[in-house]
């Protein structure tokens, strides 16, 4: 068994020979590596395959003899500073190196036919290989630094895959948006490991654990400053993982390709945060306010989440907001000491979310020939509608993963939500109220999103292949006023942002319910157009979704804790127990569940999770519908203040979610154009005051030696007697004066 775990290393390096063949063979033979590129899927998910197989031999291993195994070599030795590198497998690491190698291997299948078409796939699989080592190189790292490399590493493939259409400028400025973001968090992140190593003198995990403990418990080390250290850390775990403020490169991360988002928000990226604040929890929670100040940025980004997905139109942007309040939930439940329910809902949601992203790629597969391809038709929901017809086998996969978000039981999300609301009862009843209310608000926008999707009549249908004429069309908005433009039969959305920047800086504000307003795209009869419906997805792509399916209709049954006198099925306690002991957290490693005190909490939370859906079938059930249900609705508020006040409320709510809670345009007005005028007023008086006083200097000289140059006569005698007047007053005033 030890020699099996002495070996471990190679897990971070199998998949790392299809980018190092792909990049070698671009460069050396292009031409006979294109000739074959489709083959270079193969490989990718093979090595990918050993990875999953080995991690999870490793996995069954713990449970069966729960245990933690690190190895470790010298890298540098000076005197009184060492580096060693090594590999730390403990219960953590294999529940990420799990989820990140099936997840990564349902991602490389599916992208195999959804990137077939595009020039840059080799490009992108040796993209993806590498990502899938910087992240398994992560979280086997056995110390700070080494975490800190694979940091950088797993940031870089970040950029390089979102921007991985980098022709077009807003998949540019979205990637460059993720990367500066990212990099306050990095240098945080930086700066808290050297604070650490300046109290310890040490960077792998069990010295650094036990030495701050010890030192916190003896008063050996400022607590104001290793508080500040340890947030420090945390800040590069609120980048990473898109928590508040850091969040807002998230949605515009969209721009990559769906695989991509996929993989980010299920596996990587995101997940890194996570992973940082789990491994260091040890550390955090012997330090006074930290845990404290995880909960907190933890519960305001569950709600601010959930409430800026509810306008949106773009279904991977409203999946990424949906990403940030679940990501909140997890640190949520670390703050509160609740580590079993946080990796609980990591892995429950990692696959339900992964599964989400791939329907919306097969979505926006099937809707590419009907609008062309844009992302602000093809991705938009307001624009699609009806698809349930066209693609039963993606909306059935959609909806068991809708479903499973919102929380419904026995779904998988539901086990590991219900623990986490239920442990911060026992924390908070405010955060469990904020974290119950966000569940209802979940659903609300979740079955929002599958209405929208799949229910009510297509929407869209105006391809033309035999007529040269042009079409009127009408936009479709839910939240807000769009005028429409006509361009060559090509509707182009008015609020559509095509500037550029890193933040948005408009805003969009809803005077009336413009659902009274809306029409269906009408095609005259006489212009003979051909209609073209959306498809179903091939069977290379609806394979992961099938598989994911499994995960995210089983996981959750992981933790269940049954009756131990029956059956003794509770996985996941098991799993964890080495790390629960080691770290000594205050959380029960031989964690057992009052049934009766659960279903009865779930009561309480799956009654909210149905209210939201109510509500939003209410609304969004179809548009005929939903505009009668309003009717009948309006009807309970018969004008006056109530009606007024009403719709205040409604379009605040609306305006606030559409403008991404106005964040973007405070960054843009504070932090954009804020260091652009203290650049230009820096400029000013570097090129006014300073540079005019040094070249005021000498100009003057130049001026006082041409004139002084004229006064000489070249007489010796007028020369002494300047010099005698000038010497006489000089001692005159030094006579008056002293």
């Amino acid at each position: 068994m030890e020699h099996t775990y002495q070996y471990a290393w190679i897990i971070p390096f199998l998949p790392l020979p299809v980018t190092m063949s792909i990049g070698f063979g671009l460069l050396l033979i292009p031409k006979a590596t294109k000739s074959i590129r489709r083959m270079w899927a193969f490989p990718s998910v093979l090595l990918l395959s050993i990875t999953m197989g080995f991690s999870a031999n490793l996995s069954i291993q713990q449970i069966n003899g729960s245990f933690i195994y690190q190895y470790l070599w010298s890298w540098t030795i000076n005197k009184d500073f060492y580096l060693e590198f090594g590999h730390l497998i403990d219960p953590l690491t294999s529940i990420m190196s799990i989820l990140i190698t099936t997840v990564g291997i349902m991602v490389l299948i599916y992208s195999d036919n959804y990137m077939s078409h595009d020039q840059g796939y080799l490009r992108f699989f040796a993209y993806m290989s590498f990502s899938n080592t910087s992240m398994l190189g992560l979280v086997t790292s056995s110390n700070l630094i080494q975490i800190h490399i694979f940091w950088e590493l797993v940031g870089m493939c970040s950029y390089l895959l979102i921007g991985f259409w980098f022709t077009r400028p807003i998949a540019a400025s979205a990637c460059q948006k993720a990367f500066v973001t990212n990099r306050v968090g990095d240098f945080g992140l930086l700066l808290g490991i050297l604070g650490f190593y300046w109290i310890t003198g040490s960077l792998e995990f069990r010295n650094l654990f036990e030495l701050v403990k010890n030192l916190i418990q003896n008063n050996g080390v400022n607590p104001l400053f290793v508080t500040l250290c340890a947030s420090l850390l945390f800040v590069g775990a609120i980048a990473k993982s898109a928590q508040f403020p850091l969040h807002v490169w998230l949605p515009d991360a969209m721009e990559g390709p769906t695989p991509i988002s996929a993989l980010i928000h299920a596996a990587t990226m995101v997940a890194a945060g996570i992973f940082l604040v789990a491994r260091l929890s040890p550390l955090f929670i012997v330090i006074p306010y930290i845990m404290n100040f995880i909960s907190l940025i933890g519960i305001i980004t569950v709600l601010l989440g959930a409430t800026l997905a509810l306008a949106q139109r773009d279904i991977k942007r409203s999946l990424a907001y949906s990403t940030m309040s679940q990501l909140g939930y997890i640190m949520l439940a670390l703050g509160i000491g609740s580590y079993r329910a946080a990796l609980f809902h990591l892995i429950t949601h990692a696959y339900s979310k992964a599964l989400l992203f791939l329907g919306s790629g097969s979505i926006i597969h099937s809707m590419e020939p009907i609008v062309g391809y844009s992302p602000y038709k093809s991705q938009n929901m307001v624009l699609m509608g009806g698809l349930r017809r066209y693609v039963p086998i993606t909306r059935t996969t959609f909806l068991v993963s809708t479903l499973s978000i919102c929380g419904i039981p026995p779904l998988s999300c539901f086990w590991s939500k219900d623990e986490i609301l239920n442990d911060s009862w026992l924390y908070s009843p405010i955060f469990a109220i904020i974290a119950s209310f966000t569940v209802g608000l979940t659903a609300f926008y979740m079955f929002r999103m599958y209405l929208l999707t799949f229910d009510g009549h297509f929407r869209v249908h105006f391809q033309n292949y035999s007529s040269t004429k042009n079409s009127s069309f009408y936009s479709i908005s839910i939240w807000g006023k769009e005028a429409p433009k006509v361009v060559n039969r090509t509707f182009i959305l008015s609020t559509m942002n095509n500037k550029v920047s890193f933040f948005s800086n408009n805003t969009y504000k809803i005077y009336e319910n413009v659902r009274n307003r809306i029409q269906y795209l009408s095609i005259y009869p006489e212009n003979k157009y051909t209609y073209i419906y959306p498809h179903e997805s091939n069977n290379t792509m609806l394979f992961p979704l099938l598989v994911l399916v499994l995960f995210t209709l089983f996981a959750g049954f992981i933790g269940i804790n049954f009756d131990r006198e029956v059956v003794d099925f509770d996985i996941l306690s098991k799993w964890l127990t080495p790390t629960i002991n080691l770290f000594h957290f205050h959380q029960n490693s031989n964690y057992s569940v009052d049934w009766y005190e659960f279903f009865k909490n779930s009561i309480f939370s799956v009654s909210i999770v149905f209210f939201g859906l109510f509500i939003a079938s209410i609304l969004y059930g179809s548009v005929y519908s939903s505009l009668q249900n309003l009717d009948l609705i309006n009807s309970f508020v018969k004008g006056g203040p109530k009606r007024i006040i009403l719709d205040q409320i409604k379009n605040l709510v609306y305006n606030w979610s559409y403008n991404r809670g106005y964040i973007d345009i405070f960054y843009t007005r504070v932090l954009t154009m804020g260091i652009r005028e203290l650049a230009e007023l820096t400029q000013f008086f570097d090129r006014r005051i300073f540079d005019g006083i040094t070249n005021g200097v000498g100009i003057a000289s130049l001026f006082i030696g041409e004139e002084i140059k004229y006064m000489g006569s070249g007489r010796i005698s007028s020369y002494l007697l300047v010099s005698s007047v000038s010497i006489s007053i000089f001692l005159f005033f030094f006579i008056i004066y002293y």
